[in-house]
């Protein structure tokens, strides 16, 4: 290589209907969990490390807040219990690993990194995963540790909706929005995906969504990466992190273009919605969504951690950089 790959974290703390009159604690609380997540995250690049280990790095700090739909902010279930899943690819080599209905593993996207890296399988599930976890080292907590009285409210309420044979009334509950994800870039050159999530409230019979599916809600190569959020049936569907990145690297289409096109075209006209983080290997950045924000962030080559939530703040995908004569401004 005649010069190093631009180090490049792009995460996101999930898509959908994020109102302007969200509190303004909790606003400054996500926005310092992200600025955390990508200061901690490219740390990690910074240092020589893989794209891999920022990635996971990221989205445990996303795990460990509460303001988040993974790991200790995850909803409840039909049945009252956190059921949570995770994925990560490595884009060299296709290395993936994968978990889900995992109940008591404090960091599942850690779980899944020694899914990848310490056993011959890709996916893990339920008891197994964690029996596995408990081999690795990996830390289990009491369930009742993931419990947060926002999230417990919120399932009382569909409770009572259920119950009452009507439909979800909050937003959050109705439709399936709470993920977090993160895509890195390395001074290598090399790109990978991330994926957490407690799926979504009230969810029966064991239901598992696109985020721990290799090619659905995650999915990196050598040329694109990419970690979505959204109404997972609908990317499990369209295997969309797939679909993308074939579009990239077998087409040679733009990032923002393929994004766009699976994203705010083909999900939308099967029913579904939400967004997804996508990154290059040339360090191009797009974050689709059509819904009214996504918790999104990213940190590049000026080292300066970038958050946005509401669908007017700007980001590399809805406002363009410079044209590529000033492309270093």
């Amino acid at each position: 290589m005649t010069h190093a790959a631009p180090l490049v974290l792009v995460i996101h703390g999930g898509a959908g209907v994020i109102k302007r009159d969200m509190n303004a604690a909790k606003e400054k609380a996500v926005r310092a969990a992200m600025a955390k997540a990508l200061h901690d995250g490219y740390a990690q690049l910074k240092a020589g490390k893989s794209a891999v280990d920022a990635v996971t790095v990221a989205i445990a700090v996303l795990e460990d807040d509460p303001n988040f739909n993974a790991g200790k902010g995850s909803v409840f279930t039909h049945d009252g219990r956190n059921e949570m899943d995770a994925a990560v690819m490595d884009g060299e080599g296709l290395r993936a690993g994968a978990v889900a209905g995992v109940h008591r593993v404090k960091n599942p996207i850690l779980l899944a990194r020694a899914v990848m890296d310490h056993s011959p399988h890709v996916m893990l599930v339920g008891d197994g995963a964690e029996a596995f976890a408990k081999e690795q080292g990996i830390s289990l907590v009491d369930p009742s540790y993931f419990r947060t009285e926002e999230r417990w409210q919120q399932w009382q309420k569909a409770l009572k909706e259920d119950n009452d044979k009507k439909p979800h009334a909050d937003p959050e509950t109705a439709k399936h929005f709470g993920t977090v994800g993160a895509v890195a870039l390395d001074g290598e050159g090399h790109l990978a995906a991330g994926t957490s999530t407690g799926g979504m409230t009230d969810k029966r019979w064991g239901r598992v969504g696109d985020s721990p599916i290799i090619g659905a809600g995650t999915y990196a190569n050598a040329q694109c990466a990419v970690s979505g959020t959204g109404w997972g049936e609908f990317y499990l569907r369209t295997v969309a992190a797939h679909e993308i990145c074939m579009k990239v690297s077998m087409l040679g289409e733009p990032i923002e273009r393929a994004a766009a096109e699976v994203i705010n075209q083909e999900i939308p006209s099967l029913g579904g919605d939400g967004g997804a983080i996508v990154l290059d290997a040339s360090g191009n950045i797009a974050m689709p969504f059509n819904t009214d924000g996504m918790y999104r962030g990213w940190i590049g080559a000026d080292g300066v951690a970038h958050v946005a939530i509401y669908d007017d703040e700007p980001d590399p995908s809805n406002h363009p950089p410079a044209p590529e004569s000033s492309d270093d401004h």
